[in-house]
Parts: structure tokens; sequence; C-alpha cells
């Protein structure tokens, strides 16, 4: 039995893999309501206040913490525009010495371009879907990933789509005015109806699956 706080949840996406990985409960956090989370336990909080609350936290039986910031600060967009930057948060880095902190073994998941410290990175193709969308995760306080085989050149051998204009027999980009959203759904390993706007800012459920396996498997080890 073991469970996850899973902040900055969205729809769920990193929840509905963390309980395919076999996490018993996971509560998910954000500061916004979200009406298409998949979970059953939702918190509308500030996820840098949630982990600084040690006694709400031992009370919970928190075993592990999902971070999830938002992206939009490191988007290849903002990253060639400062100005654009500066107009969303950094929350990663007051994060992570909340985390150490906690002393909960941890995982922050992020994109390519967030200064997360020595990631692993995931790419939708490693699991078999016609998606690349590759996102970093860190993992800290007695967890730590292995980066898995990324083979550029059997991996990335089909065009990707531009965002909005998917095309049969190219990689679909899961991002604005996704289109069909059924497909994109699919994609994203999300079996439950969630609006396009959410989902384009979902973690793929099967990659949450993936990092959720090889936590247990440490969780399990440590308690042993």
């Amino acid at each position: 039995m073991a469970t996850a706080l899973d902040l900055g949840c969205g729809i769920g996406g990193a929840t509905r893999g963390l309980r395919q990985a076999g996490f018993s409960r996971v509560i998910g956090v954000d500061t916004e309501p979200q009406p298409h989370y998949c979970g059953g336990e939702f918190i509308r909080a500030d996820a840098l206040e949630v982990i600084q609350d040690a006694a709400w936290l031992a009370e919970q039986g928190v075993d592990f913490t999902w971070w999830s910031a938002p992206c939009q600060r490191w988007s290849q967009m903002c990253l060639c525009r400062p100005e654009l930057q500066a107009q969303y948060p950094d929350l990663v880095t007051p994060m992570r010495p909340l985390l150490f902190a906690s002393g909960l073994p941890y995982v922050m998941e992020n994109v390519v371009g967030c200064p997360l410290t020595d990631p692993v990175m995931l790419c939708g193709r490693m699991f078999g879907r016609l998606l690349y969308r590759h996102r970093l995760f860190e993992a800290g306080n007695g967890i730590w990933l292995q980066q898995p085989p990324h083979d550029e050149a059997l991996l990335h051998d089909t065009p990707a789509s531009k965002a909005g204009h998917w095309e049969p027999g190219t990689v679909m980009s899961i991002a604005g005015h996704v289109a069909p959203i059924g497909l994109a759904r699919e994609l994203m390993g999300i079996d439950w109806h969630v609006p396009r706007e959410s989902l384009v800012e979902a973690v793929p459920t099967y990659k949450a699956r993936w990092i959720g396996e090889r936590v247990l498997e440490q969780l399990a080890r440590a308690a042993a």
C-alpha cells in the first residue's frame, strides 16, 4: 500500500499512470478547479504550501510526491523570447528545496528546456505511440531513474505534423487546437473525456506509469 501526491495534477494524467503502476492511493492537488480530474481525491490548494505541511503529509501517509509545474516558461516559444518568458513564473526553482526538505521521494516533470537536475527524457515513441512529446523527469530524495534507450534515427523516422494540423502518416503534435481529439486522447493514454485545452497540458499516462513502477520498486527495496 503506497500513497502518492500529484501536485499540479490538472486532469490527472500522472494520477492515472501512478494508479496503473500500483499506487493504492493518489491525492491530486491543483490551484484551479479540475472538473475533469480522473482521481477520487482532489484538493484545491497551492502546491508550494501543501508540500511544507509536514503534519498533513504524515497524516495522509504520503510516500511519494509528483510535481508537474506549469511549463509555459520553458516552452520553445518563451525560451527564444525573454520578454514573454518573464510573464510566467518559475515554479521549479522554489519547489526543489521544499521537496528536499519534505524528505519524501519525488519526481519533477516538465518540458525540454526546463532546468531540471540530471533528468531522464521520455519520448512517446519509446512506448509504441505515434507521438514524440519529449518530457523530462528529475528524481530525488532516494529515487533514481535510468535513461532508457532513445535511438533518434529509429524512433524519429516519421515526420511530425504541425500542431492542430494532423495528417495521416505523420506523428501527431498535441498542442493548440489539436484534432481529431479522439486520436489525441488515445495517443496520450487518456481514456476519459477531457476538453482539448486540458488535454494538451496533460502528462501521458503511460509515462507516469513507467516512472511509478520504478518508484514503487525502489520504495519496496528501501522498506525490506
